[in-house]
């Protein structure tokens, strides 16, 4: 139960009351503690779990959200609530707080009982509230050094990007006049390739090369026909030597009769 209690301390102004009042609460899941000290005099409010089980089943709630309410108004003191510390009988004292739900207007009281040793009520209240602000002070100087950290990089990243625009600033300029260099100097390439092409345009050298090129076709058609020639000379090789053999057969017909 202890390791999940928390622990507050609220410093609360009440109308019409000169000194402040303390009040120191232990918050557990299912019930809370509460020292309270002016001062002069402690009283104290140990609510055990049935009391707050029982409160919370009158105003139908879970015990839960009942703790967390009662830690919101007494963990800070709420605007627009009207907080009382008032006489009781007997010494005790009846704190009281309001509040708005549904439009309705509530107030919840817890009676309080004066304290046996109310030097020690206010001591421990006084150590809670040193011990805390040890804390905080702590805190304060952690986050002061990590803010200085923070500080310093941002400075760094301020100045890396302001060189990183001023080298933009003088790139930029520079690349661009290259590449229009560059760019004038293939236009005039360009340029000058067409007016070469304008020339042999205009004295009639591309007809000449059409004409040679005519003339390499129709040489390459005769030695096509030639070949071809030989070709079919080849192919008849029998006819040549059909007539051979005949005029052989008639001479020896002429021979006989000798």
């Amino acid at each position: 139960m202890e390791s999940a209690s928390r622990h507050s301390c609220l410093k609360l102004q009440i109308p019409n009351q000169a000194d402040p009042l303390f009040i120191q609460a232990t918050w557990f899941p299912s019930h809370f503690y509460l020292s309270i000290t002016d001062g002069h005099n402690a009283w104290f409010c140990n609510a055990s779990e049935d009391e707050v089980g029982e409160r919370a089943a009158q105003w139908d709630q879970p015990v839960s959200d009942y703790i967390a309410l009662a830690e919101r108004f007494l963990g800070f003191q709420q605007p627009g609530s009207v907080y009382g510390f008032s006489d009781a009988g007997d010494g005790h004292k009846r704190l009281s707080w309001t509040f708005e739900k549904e439009g309705t207007k509530l107030e919840w009281r817890w009676k309080c009982r004066p304290s046996p040793d109310c030097k020690s009520a206010a001591a421990g209240v006084l150590d809670f509230l040193m011990d805390a602000n040890i804390r905080l002070s702590e805190e304060v100087v952690t986050k002061t050094k990590s803010f200085e950290r923070l500080k310093v990089e941002a400075e760094k990243c301020l100045a890396q990007s302001e060189k990183f625009s001023t080298e933009k600033a003088e790139f930029e300029p520079a690349i661009y006049a290259k590449f229009v260099e560059v760019l004038n100097s293939k236009k005039a390439k360009l340029r000058e390739l067409r007016d070469q092409i304008s020339k042999k345009e205009s004295s009639g050298n591309l007809p000449q090369e059409e004409d040679e090129s005519t003339d390499k076709t129709l040489s390459f058609d005769d030695e096509s026909d030639d070949g071809e020639n030989d070709v079919e000379s080849s192919q008849n090789p029998t006819g040549t030597s059909k007539h051979v053999s005949t005029s052989r057969a008639h001479s020896r017909k002429r021979a006989a009769p000798r």
